[in-house]
């Protein structure tokens, strides 16, 4: 079992920065796949972007493509979410989660994604 809590969220302007961390717990963090997603008040949660275990395999949204970066570290069971240049449209509760690796499932789907942080707010105003 995995426990995820995520932080590093605010209000921040347009163009600014953020870091957003998620702990893990439990001795198999670094099996898991781990993704970001993001929801809008009234939209549905969207996909951000997964890393595989050893970092090898990492990939985004359109919509956050050279603004945002994935990294982990498995030996601390921390996942970060680099945000940069930042704009109101990235205003959404940021959550964590992690999947088990399975081909017939995909990375992209957050229902696919079993263990769940509660989530970090991001403000960003223009």
């Amino acid at each position: 079992q995995v426990q995820l809590v995520e932080s590093g969220g605010g209000l921040v302007q347009a163009g600014a920065s953020l870091k957003l961390s998620c702990a893990g717990s439990g001795r198999t963090f670094s099996m898991y796949i781990m993704g970001w997603f993001r929801q809008a008040p009234g939209k549905e949660r969207e996909f951000v972007s997964f890393i595989n275990w050893s970092g090898s395999s990492i990939d985004y949204a359109d919509s956050v493509k050279g603004r945002f970066t994935i990294s982990r570290d498995n030996a601390k069971n921390m996942v970060w979410l680099q945000m940069n240049s930042l704009k109101p449209e990235d205003t959404a509760v940021y959550y964590c989660a992690a999947k088990i690796p399975n081909i017939d499932y995909s990375d992209y789907d957050h229902r696919m994604y079993y263990y769940w942080g509660r989530g970090t707010q991001v403000t960003v105003s223009s």
